[in-house]
């Protein structure tokens, strides 16, 4: 009975793997249905599609809006110049500023003899070079002011209210600095730079080129600035000759005359005025005076 009984296994045993088929049965059949919807699905919208013909460009026509060029004026209202130009101007004065303050004016003689009067009396830092910079400088502008209000109302003022263009106004405004630099000027300077151009020799005082003007004008200013400077060194040159020879009568070689000297010198600058009078002097050498 016990062989028997394993021999027909119960038709329930058999009821799991039954379902297993069916499921998997299942899980094909919608598989393939899937596949076959993807791969069929392209061919329903494959059918072909006529051409149509392109549409003819439009014609461009003339803008309606504001003019998109762009312009640079350089006159503001009524003919005078924008301000943007005369800042433009502005900086462009003040960055050759130094260079015209050298080249055209009196600051260059001011200084130089300034800086020879220090020398001669011994001090080589005081007063510092800051000090005497600013005195040639406030000196030069004193020196030059009447010159200056000349460039003001012949040059700058009439290009500001638009009566004169750029370049009349230049023309117009150097006019006073070329008398003033040809009034310095010796003509022994000027034939020297005449000839270091190769230029031919200039009939009037006009007919001077101004960058011939110019290095003419600062070799005579170095000049004068010289013969100035050893005036001012022959009475300290005194003075150091005597105290030098003082002190080698006395036996005092080891001493340096200059520690001797230099109480003395001070003190015959001071009783003369030293300051006013080359201050004097300089001022003079401009005006006529001198």
């Amino acid at each position: 009975m016990a062989a028997a009984h394993r021999a027909h296994p119960r038709p329930l045993a058999r009821l799991p793997r039954v379902l297993a088929l069916v499921g998997l049965a299942l899980a094909l059949g919608l598989l393939l249905a899937v596949v076959t919807g993807v791969v069929a699905a392209p061919g329903a919208h494959a059918a072909p599609i006529d051409p149509t013909a392109p549409a003819a460009p439009t014609v461009p026509g003339a803008p309606t809006g504001p003019d998109p060029s762009i312009t640079v004026d350089l006159n503001g209202v009524n003919g005078t110049p924008s301000s943007s130009i005369v800042v433009l101007l502005a900086l462009t004065v003040l960055s050759v500023a130094p260079a015209l303050l050298l080249m055209m004016t009196s600051f260059t003689k001011i200084f130089v003899v300034l800086a020879l009067t220090r020398n001669a009396l011994g001090l080589t830092g005081v007063p510092p070079n800051q000090v005497l910079a600013g005195l040639a400088l406030f000196l030069s502008i004193f020196v030059m002011s009447p010159v200056l209000g000349e460039v003001n109302s012949l040059g700058l003022q009439p290009y500001l209210d638009g009566s004169l263009t750029f370049q009349q106004a230049v023309e117009a405004g150097v006019g006073p600095l070329r008398e003033f630099m040809l009034g310095q000027t010796r003509e022994e300077d000027l034939a020297l730079m005449t000839r270091a151009a190769d230029l031919p020799n200039p009939e009037t005082a006009e007919s001077v080129p101004t960058l011939t003007l110019i290095p003419a004008f600062m070799l005579s200013e170095l000049r004068s600035a010289f013969i100035i400077g050893f005036v001012v060194f022959v009475p300290f040159l005194v003075i150091d000759l005597v105290v030098s020879s003082a002190l080698m009568a006395m036996g005092m070689m080891m001493l340096p005359p200059v520690m001797v000297s230099l109480p003395f010198k001070l003190l015959l600058f001071v009783l003369v005025d030293g300051w006013g009078l080359i201050i004097t002097a300089l001022v003079g050498s401009y005006t006529g005076n001198g």
